[in-house]
């Protein structure tokens, strides 16, 4: 059996400067996603959820160091104007480390009493609260590099100097 060209072909991965885009999306959706689970494990008291949870937590904490990784990698080959460099890729970096220290953290701290810590449930939760802003907003540092001075492929004129 011979598969469709159309499922073979990925035309818009072809346009990519590098694989940093396929990754990121994976800690962006599974991180929430465990906080989601841990709110409710927390306040019902239900432990398949905390599982769930943790394993959602272990898969964000993997997908956040694929991420950063493939980031690291391909920042220096990024064609972005210094000024934006300056403004947007160094907090950008700087809070996705940020993000892989501290959900590196919750998952060692929610392993060690798993699925969630016996004290201080309220203390993991928040932080999974602050987990979830840092890394929000470090994505959209990222989110303004890709859509505001084309970052990430090819679709007009590099470099773009830094604007407001």
């Amino acid at each position: 059996m011979r598969w469709p060209d159309y499922l073979l072909s990925f035309p818009g991965v072809e346009h990519l400067q590098n694989i940093h885009p396929l990754l990121v999306h994976f800690p962006l959706g599974l991180i929430p996603g465990a906080l989601v689970l841990y709110l409710i494990a927390w306040l019902s008291g239900r432990n398949q959820a905390a599982w769930t949870g943790w394993w959602l937590l272990l898969l964000g904490v993997l997908g956040a160091a694929s991420a950063v990784a493939s980031g690291l990698y391909a920042a220096p080959g990024v064609m972005l104007d210094l000024s934006v460099k300056r403004h947007l890729l160094l907090p950008h970096r700087n809070l996705m480390l940020a993000t892989l220290a501290l959900a590196l953290a919750l998952l060692i701290w929610s392993s060690l009493r798993p699925p969630i810590p016996r004290r201080g449930r309220g203390v993991f939760v928040i932080a999974l609260v602050v987990l979830v802003f840092i890394m929000g907003k470090g994505a959209d540092y990222g989110a303004r590099m890709v859509y505001d001075y084309n970052g990430g492929g090819n679709a007009c004129s590099q470099p773009i100097e830094f604007s407001r």
